[in-house]
C-alpha cells in the first residue's frame, strides 16, 4: 500500500499502435484519475496504491491493421509497522538541538507519534513548540531545555498494528558565563579586576583561560596578574602595557563560552604645550591664546581649565570648561589698561593635569571709562547750593587710572546750556555746587575721565535747591484794635517770585514797646482764594500799646516783617485792687489800705469804697475817692460789730472787680482755722461735690477756699496737689470740684484763706473713685502699611493707663476703614485688648487705596477718632478673566481668539499681558498657553493646532505678580477639517496560504469625518505590477483578501478619506504561510553617550526574528533606578524602527530600558535590560518657596525660604539667586516709570532691572539682604540654579524697608526676689545699633520654670524703662523671665531666660483627705500633699474632734506630724457611732489653710453584726481563737479581723487582718505579743459595707510561754539562797572594816527615780490599700506602772495616734485627764522596710 507501481506494455506496428488500458474489463480513463499516469511507451503508473486497486489489468494495442492485448493481475497488500532504526540514549547540552531517530517500515505507512510519559510531543496532528517531527519519523528537539531530560518513546502505528521504541535523553546545563567581564577604565597604578562568573552542570568540570589580545595570559609567571578560583582576573599596579582586549574562555564538556572586555588604563593628561598670548587684532579688549594639544592620558579630554592673572594678582579660574578639541581661544571682556598672564591645564576623567607654562604678560591699552560714576546722589544743602556725592565707576569699567570727574548741570526743563565743574583729583567724590538760584530744580550729571578721555555721564539726577525765606514782607498791612484784648490785621500776600519756596503761612506779631523779646505771635494759614488776608491776635493786655507787624514764612524760616504799626487796645474795667488790708482797728473806726490794681485796663478815674454791717444791706455806706487815694479811714462804726468792707477801682468803662472782706470793729483779724466734716457727693467722671463745715474764720471773712487732693495713690506720705480753688464765696458750705480724671482714686482735704493767710489743711476725706468716662484722646502714632494683596497692617500707640478713663479690662480699640474712592461700605473691627498695638485688616480689595481711623473705647463709650491714614493693598493677580472671549477657526491648524479687557474692579494691578489657554475638549492633559505681551493687544492667532479638533479656549490676564483667573466658561471651537492621517493598528489575525484577514483602527488624526477606506494589496516584489484595490465603508474595520499565492509576501496599503480627500496610507507586509510564530525579542538596547539628553535618550536595538509574521510595532518600557517599577513609555513604535527617542524622562535620573516586538501572533519576550544610564542635568523646574521677608534692620531684610523638592532641581543644586528692586508710586520726584500702554496706571515697575545677589551655598535657608534704601518698598524674587542654568523665579514678595524690629534682646536681665509673691526684674536696653528705631517699651515674659506652656504670662511696659515689678506670683516657686524690646515695627527677640525664685509663703491646703480601715474605735486618715507647697514642708497639723460631745465632753486633739511624710495617721481613741471632724493643714515656716473632712465611726448601715464570743485555746507558744459567725448584714462577709488590747485598759488595735471568710478559727504565735502581758481579743466581720460590730471580748490570756528550768521556782530559790549567803559574807566583811576606820564626814545619799518608759513598738507594713497595718509586738508593761495606773497615781493624756514622733495638745485637758489615764509610747518603723544603708527613722510622742 501507498507504493507506486509501473505496469509495462510496449507494442510495435505500422502504423504505430495506440495503447488502451482496462481494469476488470472497464476502460481506465487516465486523464480523469490523478493517481494513474500512462507513460509514453504505453506503460501504466499507479501512485499511492490502495486496496481497491487490486484487479485484472489488460493492455490493448490497436492500429489499422488490428489489435493485440496482454494482461496481468495486480494484488495490493498491507504490512504491520516495524521500527527499523530506533532512538538511542543521548546526552545533549542545554540549548543545543538533538534528533531522536525512529525509522520504520510497513504498509500502509505507519503514523509516528512521540511521547514523553503520557504527554504527546509530536504526531501528525500535534506538535508542541520546540518538538519537530521530521519526515523520516525522527524527533527534532531544538533547543533543548533542562526539563527535557527523560525517556522518549516512538510509536509507529498503521492498520496492521503498532511498534514502539524508547530511549533516555540526558540534558546537561550549558556552561555559560553569567557574569561576564565588563569594559573597564582604571587609573594608572590601581588594580583592575575582571570577573568571569560561570554557571555549569554540576556533572561537568570547567576550566578558565584568559587571553589578552588573542594571546593566552601566563598568570603563573607574572606576579601582578592573579586568577581566582571563580575565574576573576586581578591585575595590580596597572600601566599602559595592560591596555587591551581581555577574553575569558570557559572550557567544559558542557559547552564552552567566552566573553571579552576592554581594559583601558587612564592617567592624568600632560600639560598643554607652547601657550602663547597675543593681543587680538579683530576685537577690542580681547587676547588670543593658542596652545598645542597634549597627551590625553588614555582618556578623552573633558575640558581645559584656563586661569588668568590680572595685574599680577593671584591666579583665578577664567574659563572652567574650554572645549577639549580646541587649541585656541579668544579671551574677551578684558579690562583696558590692565596686564594679563594666562596658563591652562587639561582635564580628563582622572583629574586635572599640570598647568602649562605661564604665557608672557600682555597689557591692554587704556580706554575712556565705559561706565558712569555710581550712586550719584544730589541733596539740597542750602537755598543756593546742592551737594553732589558719587562713587567711582566700577573698577572693571574705569579702563585706566582715573584722573578726575566732570560735573555738568543746568536748570531742569529749561532750554539753557550746561555749566561744568572739573575735579582733577580722582579721590574726591563730592562737590558742593554753589551760587545757585533759590528753590530751583537742577539736572546734574557726573562723568569720570582718564588719560584716554572722558567716560560716560551718569543718569540725570534732579534736585531742588532748598527753599529760601521770603525776601519781601506782605503788603498793605493794616492793624486796628477791635476790643480790649484783640487786634485785627489785614494784608496782601507778597508776589510768589519773592517767596522763594512754598508759602507756609503768615505770622501776626504784636509786642509791647521796650519789650521786643516778649512777642505774641499768631500763625495764619495762607489763603490762595482771596487777595486780602484777615487775621486776629487775641489775648492781649487791655488798654496797652502794641507794635504790630506781619511776615510771610516758608519751611526754612521767616521773611522780613512789615513796618511796625503802633496800636493800643481798648480801655476796659480794671481788675481788683491789690493787698486789701486793715489797720488801726478801733471800736468805732479803722483804716482801710490798698494798692493800685495790677490790671488797670485804662486810666483810673477813682475808687469806690463801701461798708455795711454783715448781712444788713440797708446799712451800706458808699464813698467815691480820687484816683490817687490808696487808704481811707472808716469812722462811725458800732463797737464789736462785724462789717463787710468792699473796695473797687474805676475807669471810664465802669467799676472794676470788687475786693471785699469782713472785719469786726475793735477785733484784729487772725489766721483762719481748718475746715472740718468733709463729705463727698455727686461723684461723676470728672467732678465731685464737697460738703464741709467752715473752720474758724480768723475774725474776718474767708476770701478763698482751696481744695487739695491725693491722686491715684492714696496714703500717708503721698503728695497733695492743689486741684481747685473758689474765691469770693465766704458763705460757701459746698462746692463742685471740676477737672478730675475719670476712674481715678482721690482723697481730698481743704484749706480756707482770709485776709491774713491760709489755714492748716483739714482732715483727709474718705477715698473715692471717680466714675468712668469715654477716653479723651485717640491712639497716637497711627501708621498703615501694606501687608498683602488683600490686607493692610495697622499700628498705633496704645493709650497710657492714665487715659483709660475706665476699667482697664473694658478698654479696647475700634477700627473703621473704607475705600478712598468712596465706593463700598465703611467697615469696622473691634480689638478688645487694651495693650494691642497692631491689627491686620483682612478681606480687602486688591490694589485699592483705603482710609483708616482708630479710636479707643471703654465700657462707657468711645473716644475721638485718630487722624486718617491712607494705605494701598498690594498688587495681585486679576480675579477674573477678560470678557467677550471668542474664537474662530481660520485653517485646519489655526484659530483666531479675540477678547475684551478685564473689568477694572477685577484687574487687581497693572495688566502686563494675556495668555490664551487651550486644550482638546475632554482631554486630561494640561492646557497649553499662548503668550500675548502688553495690555494693548486683544487678539491672538493660535497655530500648530490639531486638525478638526474641538478645543476649549480660555484667556487670562497677568500682572507683575502672576497669572489671573481664566475667563469662564471655556469657549469651544473646532479647527477646520483636512485629509486624514494613516489608519492605525494594522494586524493580520488570520493568515492562510491563499487568504488573509486584516483588521485596523481609525486614524489617530482623522482630521474630519471619515467617509471611506481604501485597501490596496500586491505582491511585494519589484516585478509585481498588478494590485488589487477595494473601497470599504467608513464603519469597516476588517478585510479578507483571497486568491493569494502560498508562501508569498504581500504589501497591504490602507488609506482613509474625508471630504478633503484621501489621506496618508498605512502599509503592512504579510507572508501567506501557516508556519507563523511570535517574534524573537530584540537585542539589548544601547544608548550612545552623545545621545543622552536631560529629558530624552536615543535608544537603539537590533530586531530579532519575526517568526515569519512581520513585526507590527515595538513597545518600550522604562524603569527609574534604583527602586522604580517597569512602566510603559510607548506602545506604538514603528515596525521598521530600530531606534527611538525616549522622551518625558526626568533630568539627572538613572534609568534602564527594555523593548519587545509584537506581530500578528503576539508579543515577544522583552529584550535584555539596557545598561543603566543617567540623564543629563537640566535647569531647575521650580523656584524656592519664600516663607517670609521681614525687615531686619532699617536698611536690610531677612529672607527665609524653602528650597524646591529635590526632584525639581534636575541636578545638583549649586545655589540661589535673589533679585530685588524698588517699587514706588507714580508721581514721586526723581523716578521714571516704564512706559506701559495704560494711562490710568498708578503703580508700575521701575525702569532699572533687578539687582541680583548670588548665594553659592545650597544649604542656606535664609539670608540678610542689606544696603537697601530706607523708607522704600522692595520687590523680591528668588530662583535656584545648577550647573546647567537657572530655574524659574518665585512669585514676587514685597516688603517695606526702613522700619525693623530690634535685632538684639535686652541685656543683663536680672531677677531679684523681694517677697513671696513679687520679683523685681531689671535689664539694660539692647545695643544702640540693634534698636532700629526708638524703643517704645518692653514685653516681659515670665513663667514657672517647670510649667512654661501652662503658666507663661506677659506683661507689657509701654515706657522705655529698665525695670518692672512682677506681682501676684506663687510663693517659693522658680520663675524664668525673658524680656523683649519693641519699637514701632514690632517685637524684637527675647533675652535668654533668667532664673528667679519667690520667697517662701504659707502652703495651700492639702489636696484631699481619705479614710480607711474604719472600725468602731479607729480609723486610718491619709491625705495628699498641697498642690502649692510654696516652700519646704516642715510637717502637718491634724486636729480632730467629735461633732457632738462624747459623754458630755467635747475633746479636741491636735497632732503635729513632723516632716513631709508620712501622709497618714492611725487614730485609735474614737467612740463608736460618732461623727468626727478632721482638719489638716500643712506648714512651711507658717501654717497654711486647712482642709476639713468628717467621718463617722462604725458600724455602718449594712455592716455585719457581731460574731460569737471568741473562745481561746492556749498552747505552749501559740494561741487559737474560735468564734461563730454572726449576722452577715446586707452583703456577704468578705473577711474577718482580730483585734487585741492589753487587759489593763489598753486601746483596741488590729492584730490579724484579712482572715478568709470561710474560717471560724485562727491560730497565731505568741511571739507577736509582749511576754508577761495579758490580752483581750475580739473578732470583727467585714463585708462590702464596712467593718461590722465587734464581738464581745474574750477572756484575758497572758502571753506567757512554758518556762525553761532556769525559770522554775526551785532553781530561783537555790540561786536566791546562794546570793543571800554571798551578801551576808560581804556585809560581814564591810562591818569589820568599818569598825577599824572612823569617818568624820557624812555623805548625802541621793536617789534617782527611774521611771520605766512605757512603750509599745508597732511594726509597720503596707496592706493592699496602701495604708499601714499595725501589729502589736513585744509589748512590755512593767508591773510597777500597771500598779500605778490602776491606783490612779498616773494620769494620761489622750491616747496618741500612730505614727509617733507626734506632738499632741489637748484643748480640754482637765476633763480629758480626769477620764483617761496617761500613757507614753514610742513607735519604731519596722526595720524590714528600710534599706541597710538607711538610718532607722523614729517618731517619739510626748504627752
Amino acid at each position: 500500500m501507498e507504493k507506486v507501481v509501473d505496469i509495462p506494455c510496449r507494442a510495435k506496428g505500422v502504423p504505430p499502435p495506440s495503447i488502451t488500458w482496462y481494469k476488470d474489463a472497464g476502460v481506465v480513463e487516465v486523464e480523469k484519475l490523478p493517481r494513474f499516469r500512462q507513460h509514453g511507451d504505453g506503460g501504466l503508473q499507479i501512485s499511492g496504491l490502495v486496496p481497491d486497486d487490486t484487479g485484472m489489468f489488460q493492455c490493448f494495442a490497436r492500429n489499422a491493421a488490428g489489435e493485440v492485448q496482454t494482461s496481468t493481475y495486480l494484488a495490493v497488500t498491507s504490512i504491520a509497522p516495524n521500527i527499523t532504526r530506533g532512538p538511542l540514549d543521548s546526552t545533549v547540552i542545554d540549548g543545543m538541538s538533538v534528533v531522536l531517530t525512529c525509522e520504520t517500515s510497513g504498509a500502509p505507512r505507519p503514523a509516528i507519534t512521540w511521547q514523553k510519559g503520557e504527554r504527546i510531543l509530536a504526531s501528525g496532528s500535534v506538535q508542541l513548540p520546540r518538538f519537530t517531527l521530521l519526515e523520516s519519523g525522527s524527533l527534532l528537539i531544538s533547543p533543548t531545555h533542562i526539563s527535557d531530560a527523560g525517556t522518549y518513546t516512538c510509536l509507529a502505528t498503521n492498520s496492521r498494528g503498532v511498534d514502539e521504541a524508547s530511549a533516555d535523553l540526558v540534558v546537561w546545563a550549558r556552561t555559560r558565563i553569567t557574569k561576564p567581564p565588563q569594559d573597564q577604565s582604571v587609573i594608572k597604578g590601581t588594580q583592575a579586576s575582571m570577573m568571569c562568573g560561570a554557571t555549569h552542570d554540576p556533572r561537568v568540570t570547567i576550566r578558565y583561560v584568559w587571553e589578552k589580545d588573542g594571546a593566552t595570559l601566563a598568570t603563573e609567571s607574572n606576579p601582578r596578574i592573579r586568577l581566582d578560583k571563580n575565574g576573576s582576573l586581578h591585575i595590580s599596579q596597572t600601566w599602559s602595557g595592560d591596555i587591551g582586549m581581555y577574553t575569558c574562555r570557559v572550557l567544559s564538556a558542557g559547552g564552552n563560552d567566552s566573553r571579552s572586555a576592554h581594559l583601558r588604563v587612564r592617567q592624568l593628561p600632560h600639560a598643554p604645550e607652547h601657550p602663547v598670548a597675543t593681543l587680538s587684532t579683530v576685537e577690542r579688549r580681547a587676547i588670543n591664546l593658542t596652545w598645542a594639544k597634549p597627551f590625553d592620558g588614555n582618556s578623552p579630554l573633558l575640558r581645559y581649565v584656563l586661569e588668568m592673572s590680572e595685574n599680577n594678582a593671584p591666579w583665578t579660574t577664567l574659563l572652567a570648561s574650554v572645549d577639549p578639541e580646541a587649541t585656541s581661544v579668544m579671551v574677551k571682556g578684558l579690562v583696558p589698561a590692565r596686564s594679563y598672564q594666562f596658563r591652562l591645564c587639561a582635564v580628563n576623567d582622572v583629574g586635572k593635569g599640570q598647568f602649562s607654562k605661564d604665557t608672557e604678560r600682555v597689557s591692554l591699552p587704556e580706554e575712556p571709562p565705559t561706565a558712569p560714576p555710581q550712586n550719584v546722589i544730589a541733596s539740597g544743602r542750602t537755598n543756593q547750593s546742592i551737594m553732589i556725592q558719587w562713587q567711582p565707576p566700577p573698577e572693571s569699567h574705569q579702563n585706566g587710572l582715573l584722573k578726575g570727574y566732570i560735573i555738568r548741570y543746568c536748570l531742569a526743563g529749561l532750554p539753557v546750556g550746561y555749566q561744568f565743574k572739573n575735579i582733577t583729583d580722582a579721590d574726591v567724590n563730592n562737590l558742593l555746587l554753589e551760587d545757585l538760584i533759590i528753590w530751583t530744580n537742577y539736572e546734574i550729571e557726573v562723568a569720570a575721565y582718564n588719560s584716554a578721555g572722558l567716560g560716560v555721564y551718569s543718569s540725570k539726577v534732579t534736585e531742588w535747591t532748598l527753599q529760601g525765606v521770603p525776601t519781601v514782607p506782605p503788603g498793605n498791612v493794616h492793624a486796628e484794635a477791635t476790643n480790649s484784648t484783640t487786634i485785627r490785621f489785614t494784608w496782601n500776600a507778597p508776589s510768589p517770585q519773592f517767596i522763594n519756596g512754598i508759602n507756609q503761612g503768615y505770622k501776626l506779631i504784636a509786642w509791647e514797646p521796650e519789650q521786643e523779646e516778649e512777642v505774641t505771635t499768631v500763625t495764619a494759614r495762607p489763603n490762595f482764594q482771596d487777595s486780602i488776608h484777615v487775621g486776629f491776635v487775641s489775648g492781649l493786655k487791655k488798654f496797652t500799646e502794641y507794635f504790630t507787624s506781619v511776615l510771610c514764612f516758608t519751611t526754612p524760616g521767616d521773611g522780613p516783617r512789615s513796618s511796625p504799626q503802633l496800636v493800643r487796645t481798648h480801655e476796659d474795667v480794671p481788675g481788683p485792687v491789690g493787698h486789701l488790708s486793715f489797720s488801726d482797728i478801733l471800736d468805732t473806726s479803722l483804716k482801710v489800705s490798698w494798692q493800685e490794681p495790677g490790671e488797670k485796663n485804662g486810666i483810673l478815674t477813682g475808687y469806690r469804697i463801701s461798708w455795711e454791717e454783715y448781712n444788713r444791706t440797708n446799712t451800706r455806706v458808699t464813698h467815691y475817692l480820687p484816683n490817687v487815694t490808696l487808704e481811707y479811714r472808716v469812722t462811725g462804726l458800732t463797737a464789736l460789730t462785724t462789717y463787710t468792707i468792699e473796695v473797687a477801682a474805676m475807669t471810664s468803662k465802669g467799676q472794676g472787680q470788687v475786693s471785699a472782706s469782713t472785719i469786726s470793729s475793735g477785733v484784729p483779724p487772725e489766721l483762719p482755722g481748718a475746715p472740718t466734716n468733709l463729705g463727698i457727693s455727686n461723684i461723676g467722671p470728672r467732678s465731685v461735690t464737697l460738703q464741709f463745715r467752715p473752720g474758724y474764720d480768723g475774725k474776718t471773712s474767708i476770701s478763698r477756699w482751696l481744695v487739695e487732693a491725693q491722686v491715684g495713690v492714696v496714703g500717708e506720705g503721698e503728695e497733695w496737689l492743689l486741684v481747685h480753688q473758689l474765691s469770693n464765696e465766704p458763705d460757701a458750705r459746698s462746692m463742685e470740684v471740676p477737672d478730675l480724671n475719670p476712674f481715678t482714686y482721690y482723697s481730698f482735704r481743704m484749706r480756707q484763706v482770709n485776709i491774713v493767710g491760709t489755714s492748716p489743711p483739714s482732715q483727709p476725706s474718705r477715698k473715692i473713685q471717680t466714675l468712668q468716662a469715654p477716653p479723651d484722646m485717640a491712639p497716637a502714632n497711627v501708621t498703615l502699611r501694606t501687608a498683602s494683596e488683600t490686607s493692610l497692617w495697622l499700628r498705633w500707640m496704645p493709650l497710657p493707663e492714665m487715659e483709660y478713663n475706665g476699667n482697664p479690662e473694658s478698654v479696647g480699640y475700634k477700627i473703621k476703614y473704607s475705600r478712598s474712592d468712596g465706593h463700598g461700605k465703611t467697615l469696622s473691627h473691634v480689638v478688645p485688648d487694651r495693650v494691642e498695638r497692631e491689627y491686620t485688616i483682612e478681606d480687602l480689595e486688591e490694589w485699592t487705596e483705603y482710609r483708616v481711623q482708630v479710636q479707643a473705647f471703654n465700657a462707657i463709650g468711645s473716644g475721638p477718632w485718630s487722624q486718617t491714614v491712607v494705605g494701598r493693598t498690594r498688587e495681585s493677580v486679576p480675579s477674573s478673566g477678560p470678557t467677550n472671549v471668542s474664537a474662530l477657526a481660520t485653517t485646519s491648524s489655526s484659530m483666531l481668539v479675540r477678547w475684551n479687557e478685564v473689568p477694572e474692579a477685577d484687574r487687581n494691578g497693572l495688566v502686563l499681558g494675556y495668555k490664551v489657554m487651550y486644550k482638546e475638549k475632554d482631554s486630561d492633559s494640561q492646557p497649553r498657553s499662548w503668550l500675548v505681551e502688553g495690555n494693548a493687544s486683544r487678539s491672538a492667532q493660535l497655530t500648530g493646532l490639531g486638525k478638526y479638533v474641538l478645543y476649549e479656549v480660555q484667556v487670562l490676564a497677568f500682572t507683575r505678580i502672576g497669572d489671573g483667573s481664566p475667563s469662564h466658561p471655556p469657549i469651544l471651537e473646532r479647527t477646520l477639517d483636512d485629509v486624514p492621517g494613516p489608519p492605525m493598528g494594522i494586524l493580520f489575525p488570520e493568515v492562510r496560504t491563499t487568504s488573509v484577514r486584516l483588521i485596523w483602527q481609525p486614524p489617530a488624526a482623522p482630521n474630519g469625518i471619515i467617509l471611506a477606506y481604501q485597501i490596496t494589496h500586491r505582491l511585494n516584489a519589484t516585478t509585481a505590477n498588478i494590485a488589487t484595490v477595494d473601497v470599504l465603508a467608513p464603519s469597516a474595520r476588517q478585510y479578507t483578501a483571497t486568491g493569494l499565492k502560498p508562501e508569498s509576501v504581500y504589501l497591504f496599503r490602507i488609506t482613509a478619506q474625508t471630504r478633503k480627500g484621501w489621506g496618508e496610507a498605512a502599509e503592512a507586509l504579510v507572508v501567506t504561510t501557516e508556519k507563523r510564530d511570535r517574534p524573537q525579542p530584540p537585542s539589548k538596547p544601547t544608548v550612545q553617550q552623545e545621545d543622552v539628553k536631560a529629558r530624552s535618550v536615543l535608544l537603539s536595538w537590533e530586531p530579532g526574528s519575526d517568526g515569519l509574521s512581520p513585526v507590527r510595532y515595538y513597545t518600550i518600557q522604562t524603569r527609574e533606578l534604583p527602586g522604580g517599577r517597569w512602566a510603559l513609555h510607548s506602545a506604538s513604535v514603528s515596525h521598521n524602527a530600530s531606534s527611538f527617542t525616549v522622551d518625558r524622562l526626568k533630568p539627572f535620573t538613572s534609568y534602564k530600558f527594555r523593548v519587545k516586538a509584537t506581530n500578528d501572533i503576539g508579543d515577544s519576550e522583552f529584550s535584555e535590560e539596557s545598561e543603566s544610564l543617567t540623564t543629563l542635568q537640566a535647569a531647575p523646574d521650580e523656584a524656592p518657596t519664600i516663607l517670609s521677608v521681614t525687615p531686619h534692620t532699617t536698611t536690610s531684610v531677612l529672607i527665609r525660604w524653602q528650597p524646591p523638592a529635590e526632584d525639581k532641581v534636575n541636578g545638583i543644586l549649586l545655589g540661589f539667586r535673589i533679585r530685588y528692586r524698588e517699587l514706588v508710586y507714580e508721581g514721586l520726584r526723581g523716578f521714571t516709570l516704564r512706559g506701559i500702554n495704560n494711562p490710568g496706571a498708578k503703580w508700575a515697575e521701575l525702569t532699572p532691572l533687578y539687582s541680583v545677589r548670588n548665594l553659592s551655598r545650597p544649604s542656606l535657608t535664609q539670608c540678610e539682604l542689606d544696603n537697601l534704601n530706607k523708607h522704600r518698598r522692595y520687590e523680591i524674587r528668588m530662583s535656584v540654579y545648577n550647573a546647567v542654568g537657572e530655574g524659574p523665579l518665585s512669585p514676587p514678595q514685597e516688603v517695606f524697608v526702613g522700619e525693623a524690629v530690634p535685632t538684639a534682646a535686652p541685656r543683663n536681665v536680672a531677677v531679684h526676689s523681694t517677697t513671696a509673691t513679687q520679683l523685681d526684674v531689671t535689664w539694660e536696653p539692647p545695643p544702640l545699633d540693634s534698636q532700629n528705631g526708638d524703643i517704645q517699651g518692653y514685653k516681659i515674659y515670665f513663667w514657672e520654670a517647670q510649667r512654661q506652656n501652662l503658666t507663661e504670662r506677659v506683661k507689657t511696659l509701654f515706657l522705655a524703662e529698665n525695670g518692672v515689678k512682677l506681682k501676684n506670683l506663687t510663693g517659693y516657686t522658680a520663675y524664668m523671665v525673658s524680656v523683649a524690646a519693641f519699637n514701632a515695627a514690632g517685637d524684637g527677640p527675647r533675652s535668654t531666660p533668667a532664673w528667679g525664685q519667690t520667697q517662701q509663703a504659707a502652703p495651700s491646703a492639702p489636696s484631699s483627705v481619705k479614710f480607711s480601715e474604719l472600725t468602731t474605735t479607729s480609723v486610718n486618715v491619709s491625705w495628699e500633699a498641697p498642690q502649692l507647697p510654696n516652700g519646704v514642708l516642715e510637717g502637718y497639723r491634724v486636729v480632730y474632734e467629735p461633732c457632738t460631745p462624747v459623754d458630755g465632753v467635747s475633746k479636741i486633739v491636735t497632732v503635729d506630724v513632723k516632716g513631709s511624710s508620712p501622709l497618714w495617721l492611725k487614730v485609735k481613741d474614737l467612740a463608736e457611732g460618732m461623727t468626727y471632724r478632721f482638719r489638716i493643714r500643712a506648714k512651711t515656716f507658717t501654717y497654711g489653710p486647712e482642709i476639713e473632712a468628717n467621718v463617722t465611726t462604725g458600724p455602718g448601715e449594712g455592716a455585719p453584726g457581731p460574731p460569737g464570743v471568741p473562745i481561746l485555746v492556749r498552747y505552749s507558744s501559740a494561741i487559737a481563737i474560735h468564734w461563730s459567725s454572726g449576722d452577715p448584714g446586707k452583703g456577704p462577709i468578705t473577711r474577718y479581723v482580730i483585734e487585741a488590747r492589753p487587759s489593763d485598759e489598753g486601746l483596741w488595735d488590729i492584730l490579724i487582718k484579712d482572715i478568709p471568710k470561710e474560717v471560724s478559727s485562727y491560730t497565731f504565735s505568741m511571739d507577736i505579743l509582749r511576754p508577761g502581758v495579758s490580752y483581750d481579743f475580739r473578732v470583727i466581720a467585714v463585708n462590702d459595707y464596712g467593718f461590722g460590730t465587734p464581738s464581745s471580748p474574750s477572756q484575758s490570756v497572758p502571753a506567757q510561754k512554758a518556762n525553761p528550768f532556769y525559770e522554775e521556782w526551785w532553781f530561783l530559790v537555790v540561786i536566791a539562797l546562794v546570793g543571800l549567803i554571798f551578801i551576808l559574807l560581804l556585809v560581814f566583811v564591810l562591818i569589820i572594816r568599818g569598825q577599824s576606820k572612823k569617818y568624820a564626814k557624812k555623805t548625802d545619799s541621793g536617789s534617782s527615780a527611774k521611771s520605766g518608759a512605757l512603750g509599745h513598738g508597732e511594726m509597720m507594713s503596707l496592706d493592699e490599700s496602701s495604708f499601714p497595718a499595725l501589729e502589736l509586738n513585744n509589748r512590755r508593761l512593767s508591773v510597777k506602772n500597771s500598779f500605778c495606773r490602776k491606783n490612779g497615781l498616773y494620769t494620761r493624756s489622750p491616747p496618741r495616734p500612730s505614727p509617733g514622733s507626734l506632738h499632741y495638745s489637748d484643748e480640754d485637758v482637765t476633763k480629758y485627764n480626769d477620764l483617761i489615764p496617761a500613757e507614753s509610747s514610742s513607735l519604731t518603723e519596722k526595720p524590714s522596710e528600710i534599706s541597710d544603708s538607711q538610718e532607722d527613722r523614729r517618731w517619739s510622742g510626748v504627752a
